[in-house]
């Protein structure tokens, strides 16, 4: 049966070339239009985040990351995002414990309060990224404008190629947004070959991870030193960090559904978005600063001076900062779980360095972030790419293939990091 079946594969029609030519120029424009959003939002969260953790503080003579100024700054995010949620018209989208990298298609009234929900979130501080809301209104975006203008083509292209193009832009690379549309289209049954079917969502990928290369330059290598020639000890740390990563992100995940509950019980975005900043603020007085924000700018920190924390402040950041990921997600802040979590697991991975110093940096980092991000996202490539990227060393990706078996094993079939309608987890 395995036969037929690959036969079946092999024999499946392929699409013409002029069917693919005419989708060029459609997916380089989402590509180009989707990065520019991107980079847009994230230079005025950027904007006021200066405002609000630096200028603020420094004219009103208050430490910039004092406790007193984090519990406000945190609090006031809260009711400011639970304003645009009760106020602005859309209500700034569904409630973000039930979405994914796979976002519906919103009517264009709640984008505008979207933005401002994210906008307002990157600011000032919880710890979310901006990949979901962001993917979310490129999405409706392209296929409001493609479907008009261009309604010959299937609305169904329209997403995939918003949501490829941000995925390129927000990781600087095509491949990250390849493996994430190869890995959705594993469970589908595909009409012609299948890079047929990634050809155009590729070529908006490849759109917006250069748009925003030249216009941004993002980096995701935090120049740990590279990891020589693997050993027995290697492959046994890599296995050990990775193994034990995925079982704290479970213990997050199967924690979700009941803080979100809580949350949930007190009825009002002015009262649960409010109470989360106030969380927060609690959090970051006992984790510190690096603890606030979407955390990717707080990992080259970390990986600047590895020695420079002791396993004991390693551990108070990778618990207080997945708590803080527990809370943001489940209090109604609008943000994505994939770059916090890298946060986490490289806090994790340093942790286990200075514990154990024969376990290289850069080795606990990449497996601490795959074992993490394989409990929190499910997503098998995107979390061996991440954790590929962070560290520039050819050698540690066989090290970190074998790693995520045993991951796997602790975190597929059990539930995930994300919620239906009803509060029930997805599994």
């Amino acid at each position: 049966m395995a036969q037929d079946t690959v036969q079946q594969a092999s024999t499946a029609p392929a699409t013409p070339a002029r069917v693919l030519l005419p989708l060029i120029l459609p997916a380089l424009v989402v590509g180009v239009a989707a990065s520019l959003i991107f980079v847009g939002v994230s230079a005025a969260a950027g904007e006021l985040q200066d405002v609000l953790w630096q200028n603020l503080p420094d004219a009103l003579g208050i430490g910039r990351y004092s406790v007193l100024w984090m519990l406000v700054v945190l609090t006031a995010t809260g009711v400011a995002v639970g304003l645009v949620v009760w106020k602005v018209p859309g209500h700034a989208g569904p409630d973000p414990a039930t979405t994914g990298l796979d976002a519906p298609v919103l009517p264009l009234a709640v984008l505008p309060g979207l933005v401002l929900a994210t906008g307002l979130m990157l600011a000032g501080g919880p710890s979310l990224g901006p990949e979901n809301p962001i993917i979310a209104v490129n999405v409706a975006l392209a296929f409001w404008l493609g479907s008009r203008l261009l309604p010959r083509v299937p609305g169904s292209l329209w997403p995939a190629l918003a949501e490829a193009a941000t995925i390129g832009a927000l990781f600087g690379t095509p491949v990250a947004a390849a493996l994430v549309i190869s890995e959705a289209l594993a469970g589908k049954q595909l009409k012609g070959a299948l890079w047929d079917n990634v050809f155009a969502p590729l070529v908006a990928a490849a759109a917006g991870a250069l748009t925003i290369d030249l216009v941004a330059h993002p980096s995701f290598d935090l120049h740990l030193p590279a990891l020589g020639p693997p050993g027995w000890g290697d492959l046994l740390a890599a296995l050990v960090v990775a193994s034990a990563a995925a079982l704290l992100g479970m213990a997050a995940v199967y924690a979700f559904p009941y803080v979100h509950g809580a949350f949930a019980r007190l009825g009002h975005p002015m009262l649960t978005l409010p109470a989360g900043g106030l969380v927060l603020g609690l959090l970051a007085a006992l984790g510190g600063h690096l603890t606030l924000f979407k955390g990717l700018d707080e990992i080259g920190e970390l990986a600047h001076d590895p020695e420079g924390w002791s396993a004991g402040q390693f551990a108070t950041m990778t618990v207080v900062k997945l708590a803080a990921l527990l809370v943001a997600a489940s209090c109604g802040f609008r943000g994505g779980r994939i770059f916090p979590a890298v946060f986490v697991g490289t806090a994790f991975g340093l942790g286990a360095h200075a514990l154990v110093p024969a376990v290289p940096p850069a080795l606990g980092v990449a497996a601490g972030v795959l074992g993490m991000l394989l409990a929190i996202t499910r997503q098998g490539w995107i979390s061996l790419f991440t954790a590929a990227v962070l560290v520039a060393s050819p050698t540690i990706l066989a090290l970190l293939c074998i790693a995520s078996l045993p991951a796997w094993l602790l975190v597929t079939g059990r539930p995930q990091m994300q919620l239906r309608k009803d509060g029930t987890p997805v599994i």
